[in-house]
């Protein structure tokens, strides 16, 4: 997949709707500097009781002792995610996603939202650099099973998608001109 560095313009929400960004096409590039809308997702609620042994383990492994809180299964472009939050035993909150692949799942990231001064001195500078910044309303940390780290910039007003992505990988922060798959 090709990854373009761009520069994200937050400056009118009303362009994330116009005709020549495709909805739902996470492979859009920028369009007058907003990341286009996400794939359309269908998602449904599951209970915390009704997870496969396999998935339960999985969270074990990963997280051990958490408490599982809400599930969501999410359909998006052919792929199924369960979407699992809980708490760490020290109280934090904490949310896995995990992929179906074929009859089995796999840990595809290891999510939990930070205040915008906690976020990595790189971050803060690739998201300073681009024109048009603003003052995160949220900030979702996203690791990756392979180490990037993928941060998830919302901005005021618009807490349905991130307006800006930026990924980290060997130290180096750059500002992603196209949604992240997971």
């Amino acid at each position: 997949m090709r990854w373009i560095v761009v520069a994200t313009l937050i400056a009118a929400t009303a362009a994330c709707n116009e005709p020549n960004t495709p909805p739902g096409n996470a492979e859009a590039p920028v369009a007058n500097g907003v990341l286009p809308a996400g794939p359309v997702t269908n998602t449904s609620e599951i209970s915390a009781n009704a997870l496969d042994a396999e998935v339960v383990a999985l969270i074990e492994r990963t997280v051990p002792g958490m408490v599982i809180g809400d599930v969501e299964r999410k359909e998006r472009e052919g792929r199924i995610y369960l979407d699992v939050e809980g708490k760490r035993p020290d109280g934090s909150e904490v949310e896995l996603d995990v992929l179906q692949e074929g009859v089995g799942w796999r840990l595809v990231e290891v999510q939990r939202d930070i205040a915008w001064d906690k976020a990595p001195g790189p971050v803060a500078a690739a998201a300073r650099a681009a024109p048009g910044t603003f003052t995160p309303e949220r900030v979702i940390e996203s690791t990756q099973t392979d180490g990037t780290v993928i941060y998830e910039l919302f901005a005021p007003g618009r807490t349905d998608e991130p307006a800006m992505e930026i990924r980290v990988r060997d130290g180096k922060a750059e500002v992603l001109g196209e949604r992240w798959q997971h």
